[in-house]
C-alpha cells in the first residue's frame, strides 16, 4: 500500500538531478542548449549571464531569464535516501531504485525569490532541466520537489514541451499517478498536485478500466494545474452530461491522512 503525509502548499519547487558519476556544470554548453531547444526563452536571456551565466560560490552557477534567477548547484555526493519515493516510483519505474542506488552526484536546481508563479516557474525549471540533461551525460534522473522520480530520457523528451499550451505542458514530470486496488474496484492517487492546489486527487472506481481511470485523473490533473484550485467540496463534473464524478475534501483513510479531492464516479464509496 502506498503511503504519504500531507504537505502544504509549495511557493517554489526544488529539483534534484542525479548523476552516475560527479560533474561540473559546462555553463556555455548549457546556455546553446536552452536557445536551442526553447527559442522562446531566448529574449529573456540577459546575453551576459547566457553566454557565461554567473559562477557563485559553492558551485553554484545562476542564469536569469527576465526576472527570474534560476541557480544551479553541482554536488559530489548522492541525494539523502527517501525509501518511500523510490517504492512509490518502482511502481512504474522498475529500474528506478538501482538509479538511487548507484548514482554518485547531483544538481540542485531552484529558482531564487519567494512567492513565485506555480506554473511558470514549473515551465522555466523544467525547461533548464532538460537541457541540462541534453548537455551531461551523467544524468540518470530527476527528483522534482521531493516527490516525484522520473528517468531522464523521458524528462529529455518531455522537457521539450515546456512552453507548449494547455493541456500539453509536461506536467507527467511534476505529478504521479498511481494505481491502487480499492474496496470496489480500482483507483488511482496523485503525487506532486498537492505544490499546486494544496491537495492530491485520489479516485475510485469500480466502473472504469485501468487506463481510462489514469486518462480521467491526467486530464483532471492538467485542468486544475492551469485552472488553479477551482474544484469545492461537494462539487461534480463530467465530460458529459451522463456521467457526474463527485468530489469531496477529505483527509484520506487510505493515504496516512493526506488531504485529498475524493472523487467518485457513482460505482463506489
Amino acid at each position: 500500500m502506498l503511503d504519504s503525509c500531507g504537505v502544504a502548499m509549495s511557493k517554489s519547487f526544488l529539483a534534484f538531478v542525479l548523476l552516475d558519476s560527479p560533474a561540473s556544470l559546462n555553463t556555455g554548453a548549457l546556455a546553446t542548449a536552452l536557445r536551442t531547444r526553447h527559442p522562446e526563452l531566448a529574449s529573456e536571456m540577459r546575453d551576459d549571464d547566457a553566454a557565461k551565466m554567473r559562477e557563485g560560490s559553492g558551485g553554484a552557477s545562476v542564469i536569469r531569464f527576465g526576472d527570474q534567477l534560476i541557480t544551479v548547484m553541482s554536488m559530489p555526493t548522492a541525494i539523502p535516501h527517501d525509501p518511500g519515493l523510490w517504492s512509490r516510483t518502482a511502481i512504474t519505474w522498475p529500474e528506478a531504485q538501482v538509479v538511487a542506488a548507484e548514482h554518485r552526484g547531483h544538481l540542485i536546481v531552484s529558482v531564487l525569490g519567494k512567492d513565485q508563479q506555480l506554473l511558470p516557474t514549473a515551465r522555466l525549471m523544467t525547461a533548464v532541466i532538460g537541457a541540462l540533461i541534453a548537455t551531461m551525460p551523467q544524468c540518470g534522473a530527476v527528483v522534482w520537489d521531493g516527490k516525484v522520480a522520473q528517468p531522464a530520457d523521458l524528462w529529455l523528451h518531455l522537457s521539450a514541451q515546456s512552453y507548449a499550451p494547455f493541456p500539453d505542458y509536461p506536467f507527467p514530470l511534476w505529478v504521479d499517478i498511481l494505481p491502487f486496488r480499492s474496496e470496489a474496484g480500482i483507483g488511482a492517487v496523485t503525487m506532486g498536485l498537492s505544490a499546486f492546489v494544496g491537495r492530491e486527487i485520489e479516485f475510485k472506481t469500480a466502473r472504469l478500466t485501468l487506463a481510462a481511470l489514469i486518462e480521467k485523473v491526467a486530464g483532471l490533473v492538467a485542468y486544475l494545474i492551469e485552472r488553479g484550485r477551482v474544484l469545492g467540496d461537494g462539487d461534480t463534473f463530467g465530460g458529459d452530461p451522463k456521467e457526474r464524478i463527485a468530489v469531496r475534501y477529505k483527509n484520506s483513510d487510505r493515504f496516512n491522512g493526506m488531504p485529498v479531492f475524493l472523487c467518485t464516479d457513482g460505482s463506489s464509496s
